[in-house]
């Protein structure tokens, strides 16, 4: 075994066991049996150390994820890979709090794969034509709803106790930028001022701006491709605006 090894799993260890998932590099040089100098020479700082701390513990994770064939259904995928999050941030608590600790300034390379993944998932939902908005823009609201449950979970047990919280938060987010047939409560006739009415243009914008990205075709130029992806994207993102109340129409009072 290696020193930088050596150096990274007697870190990973310590992080585990620790009580708030903080290790002094003293405590690690002396566990790993190296000097200060070997540590910094190998990971360059604390912070250094402890981003590949994460990424060697987040890599196994993601490593399942590599692995996985596309499934058949897109929504299905993204539903799993929400629950697999949790579960993974339920089974290394230290680990996961120090990936999203506002400490770490530089992101770890796991994290940022982790969204492109999830932002690829997204793109196939697009292609369908099921998506609100862009997968861009999805993945981000995504991304920090599943990180927000996952962190209260691990860091507040005791204040989050409902199982079925973070299902409940996944298909609110779900709901929210996936049309109505994609989650199986809408059809094909529905009736105008529907739901499913309102999300056929956002939906279908994402579609083409997403079809348009992966064919690469050379019909437009890269000033017209760059300014219909523009207007592509502007038409998924602009919210939808609600549909009308009509119990809080007032009815025209009769004449005297």
């Amino acid at each position: 075994m290696s020193t930088r090894t050596r150096i990274l799993e007697v870190a990973a260890d310590l992080v585990a066991q620790s009580e708030n998932g903080d290790v002094s590099t003293r405590a690690v040089c002396e566990a790993a049996q190296v000097g200060a100098p070997a540590l910094y020479r190998h990971f360059g700082d604390k912070e250094g150390l402890l981003s590949a701390v994460v990424d060697h513990g987040f890599d196994k994770y993601l490593a399942t994820k590599r692995r996985r064939s596309p499934g058949t259904d897109p929504v299905e995928d993204l539903r799993k890979g929400w629950d697999t999050h949790v579960e993974f941030a339920l089974q290394n608590p230290n680990l996961y709090r120090l990936m999203n600790s506002p400490a770490m300034r530089t992101p770890p390379a796991a994290a940022l794969e982790s969204h492109q993944i999830l932002t690829r998932d997204l793109e196939r939902v697009a292609a369908l034509g099921k998506l609100r908005l862009t997968p861009e823009l999805a993945a981000q609201m995504v991304m920090s709803a599943n990180v927000g449950v996952a962190l209260m979970l691990v860091a507040r047990p005791s204040t989050f106790t409902d199982p079925s919280l973070s299902r409940r938060v996944r298909d609110s987010v779900h709901a929210a930028i996936f049309t109505p047939d994609a989650l199986g409560t809408g059809t094909a006739a529905e009736a105008p001022g529907t739901d499913t009415e309102q999300a056929q243009v956002p939906s279908a914008a994402a579609r083409l701006s997403t079809l348009l990205r992966q064919a690469h075709g050379e019909a437009l130029s890269t000033a017209e491709s760059a300014l219909m992806t523009e207007w592509l994207d502007r038409l998924s993102n602009t919210p939808v605006a609600p549909l009308p109340d009509d119990s809080a129409v007032e009815e025209p009072s009769p004449r005297a």
